[in-house]
C-alpha cells in the first residue's frame, strides 16, 4: 500500500464562520469562526508511470473549491431554524452564505471527503482512493472522516 498526503494549513486563508444551532448547551450555537486547515490522505496499491500515488497537480481544482467554499464564507446547516435569516443577510450582501447538509468540524470533513473522493476516483479511474480527510479548527481541535475499504 502506498499513501501520500496533501495539506492546506491555517495560513491558506480559509477563514469561515459557523453556526452550530444544535449545540444548545454550548457557545458553539453562536456565530464563531476559524481559519480551517485540511489534510487529505490518498492511497493506492499501484503507483502511476511517474511512481506517484497521486499527482498533486489534480489538487489545483480542490484548492480552488476549498477557497470557494471556505474563504470568508458563512456556513449554516440546511436545517438551521434561522436559515431564512441567513439567506436574508446573504441577499443584503452581508454574508457569503454556504448552505451545507450539516455544519461542524466532523461534518465538514465528511463534506470535503465526498467531493474530493469523487474527483480522485474519476481522475485516476479508481487506481487511487481518498483514505481520509482531517479538518483542523485550530491547533487543539480537529476531526477526521474516512470510509474503511
Amino acid at each position: 500500500m502506498y499513501r501520500s498526503t496533501k495539506t492546506y494549513d491555517h495560513s491558506e486563508g480559509l477563514s469561515c464562520c459557523f453556526r452550530q444551532w444544535r449545540a444548545e448547551h454550548s457557545h458553539c450555537k453562536l456565530l464563531h469562526g476559524y481559519a480551517l486547515a485540511f489534510k487529505f490522505v490518498f492511497a493506492t496499491q499501484q503507483l502511476d508511470q511517474h511512481n506517484w500515488c497521486y499527482d498533486f497537480g489534480g489538487m489545483k481544482q480542490v484548492r480552488q473549491w476549498l477557497h470557494d467554499q471556505f474563504d470568508h464564507t458563512m456556513l449554516v446547516s440546511e436545517d438551521d431554524p434561522e436559515l431564512a435569516t441567513f439567506v436574508e443577510l446573504a441577499n443584503k450582501g452581508l454574508v457569503d452564505l454556504r448552505i451545507m447538509p450539516a455544519v461542524g468540524c466532523e461534518q465538514t470533513a465528511r463534506f470535503c471527503y465526498e467531493y474530493v473522493s469523487a474527483l480522485v476516483g474519476r481522475e485516476t479511474d479508481g487506481r487511487v482512493w481518498l483514505e481520509s480527510v482531517e479538518v483542523r479548527e485550530h491547533g487543539g481541535n480537529s476531526a477526521l472522516f474516512e470510509i474503511p475499504r
